[in-house]
């Protein structure tokens, strides 16, 4: 049975591995990738068209997916939602621990201006992933302004792991819990703020047109790749 596209790129990012952290995402890796995986050139090219960069998306991709099903496992009924979302961060770091410096070439290559909005969008996907899985069911401004704070702390403790040098990254755990602590005091600044009745007049506008912000339509839950949402109750 021929192998399929997504089995052919899988081959491909499984080879570039070995490369990866001596040469970078780079078109010399991408070259030896190919021809260690015994890809015909031209699949390889109609598969990976900008080559070691979509290269890089895909081993980036396969860590969100990784995540997913790591989380979709595990039992974090007993964690506060702060936890939760700590565990997220923490289990997609630790799922890509063995190649930390093919992570690192990866931030190098998406810090490039030519290449930031791949990054970014990179970055957007993960924070999507984590609130999908963690059953988020937010569908108006929130579902923005919560996977934009969560694209911005991920980024940061991506930065803060590559450069720790403490036990079982212990220092890096910490800074996510201290920058989850951050964003959860601005929620509550917030909750308070609209609990206040001197200021409550002047949030109706604002509040008004957050709430006509809808979420992108997408498609459901079992049908994306890479995202999950807590079970209804009809299904068990």
């Amino acid at each position: 049975m021929p192998a399929t596209n997504s089995e052919t790129i899988d081959r491909i990012l499984d080879a570039a591995l070995m490369h990866v952290p001596f040469d970078g995402w780079s078109e010399a890796s991408f070259r030896a990738a190919v021809s260690d995986a015994g890809v015909d050139k031209a699949e390889a090219q109609a598969l990976l068209p900008r080559g070691a960069v979509d290269l890089a998306l895909a081993f980036h991709r396969r860590g969100d997916a990784a995540m997913v099903k790591a989380l979709r496992s595990a039992d974090l009924s007993a964690m506060r939602f702060r936890d939760r979302v700590a565990y997220a961060i923490r289990l997609r770091l630790e799922l890509v621990e063995a190649d930390k410096e093919t992570v690192r070439r990866g931030v190098t290559l998406f810090a490039l201006p030519i290449h930031a909005a791949d990054g970014a969008k990179a970055l957007w996907d993960t924070a999507d992933a984590i609130w999908t899985a963690l059953g988020d069911p937010s569908d108006d401004l929130n579902w923005y302004t919560k996977r934009a704070t969560l694209s911005g702390v991920y980024s940061a403790t991506v930065l803060y792991w590559l450069g720790d040098q403490s036990v079982d990254h212990s220092a890096t755990w910490a800074f996510v819990d201290r920058r989850i602590d951050e964003v959860m005091q601005i929620e509550t600044m917030k909750k308070k703020v609209r609990e206040n009745k001197l200021l409550k007049p002047f949030l109706a506008g604002p509040e008004w047109l957050a709430s006509q912000i809808k979420a992108p339509a997408r498609m459901a839950p079992r049908d994306m790749p890479g995202s999950w949402t807590a079970p209804s109750p009809q299904d068990g």
